[in-house]
């Protein structure tokens, strides 16, 4: 089945064989197809090309962002197709599911009011190491209205084009900050049942881990810092966990074993809260364990991506993009 109405936006930097796994999942099923490359060296816009797909090529001059390569690859859709009423987005390392644009679009068909679908995202991987596995259990959240998408999801086009797309120097956060805005102006994000992508995170090392849980931790100041009070309840409690968890409760600790060493003993709520996730995850599981304590370890990770974004706000400097791969 062809779908005319659709077009798709692929992102990418250096993807490789996970690129064109990604093309090759829907180019029998979507006649419009847009690769936009983000400095890529190992030949990804040669292979797209290859494979008769629209290659954009972002100038270097300006700073790479997934939002910024959305934006444009969106933008030359609407060039070659004015017409087109969704656009997949999808990142560069996934791999479109069989059945998802049929159960999408039709949702969206049914259901005016919605302005972004998404589904459920796997992890294609998810043995090949603890990290690649917390990717898939992130990845796995309630079905029905939602505040959020990813980088994976069908839109609607007139509604992303009517809120001005993505914000495109956001290094972190675009989606969920995309969606705010678009349900300030009406608009409803949903998630359905029905699996959407395979991801390939590639992540087998704990630095990578860390580095993608820093970025979490920045996106989440940054939405705040842009919306303030209107900011989402969601945004301001993940925001004061980081904050509590990872920077307020370890330094008043130490400050306070200054003056006396035992106040080190409150440091054991540390141990006490990876239980807590584990017993609540099926403690049972050894999964479940190394879970929680990632889940702890996040915190200061976090708290280490809340601190980058305002060393970067006092330096007035805007940051890089932050790459675990």
């Amino acid at each position: 089945m062809a779908f005319e109405d659709l077009a798709a936006v692929v992102i990418g930097r250096n993807e490789g064989e996970r690129l064109i796994a990604c093309l090759e999942s829907m180019q029998s099923i979507v006649h419009c197809i847009v690769y936009v490359d983000s400095g890529s060296t190992d030949g990804s816009s040669h292979a797209a090309k290859q494979r008769g797909v629209k290659v954009l090529q972002l100038d270097p001059r300006l700073p790479f962002t997934a939002a910024r390569a959305r934006n444009e690859g969106f933008a030359l859709v609407r060039q070659v197709r004015p017409d087109i009423q969704f656009v997949q987005f999808v990142d560069g390392d996934c791999e479109l599911a069989d059945e998802w644009l049929t159960a999408a679009s039709e949702f969206m068909k049914q259901q005016s009011d919605v302005a972004v679908v998404c589904g459920r995202r796997r992890e294609r991987y998810a043995s090949a190491s603890i990290y690649n596995k917390l990717c898939d259990l992130e990845w796995d959240t309630p079905v029905g209205q939602a505040e959020a998408c990813g980088g994976d999801a069908l839109v609607r086009a007139d509604a992303f084009e009517s809120v001005g797309g993505y914000r495109s120097q956001l290094i972190a956060g675009e989606e969920p900050e995309l969606c705010f805005r678009l349900s300030k102006s009406g608009w409803k994000i949903w998630r359905i049942k029905a699996e959407m992508t395979r991801h390939d995170a590639a992540m087998t090392r704990f630095g990578q881990w860390w580095v993608r849980t820093v970025r979490y931790g920045y996106g989440i100041t940054q939405l705040l810092w842009l919306h303030g009070r209107t900011s989402s309840s969601l945004w301001k409690r993940q925001f004061a966990r980081s904050c509590f968890w990872g920077g307020f409760l370890p330094s008043a600790v130490v400050l306070t074993s200054l003056v006396h060493p035992l106040a080190l003993l409150i440091l054991a709520i540390y141990p006490l809260q990876v239980c807590r996730i584990a017993v609540a995850h099926g403690s049972m599981s050894s999964t479940s364990w190394i879970y929680a304590a990632c889940m702890v370890l996040a915190k200061f990770a976090e708290f280490q991506g809340v601190l980058k974004f305002c060393w970067s706000g006092l330096r007035r400097q805007s940051s890089k993009i932050i790459e675990y791969k």
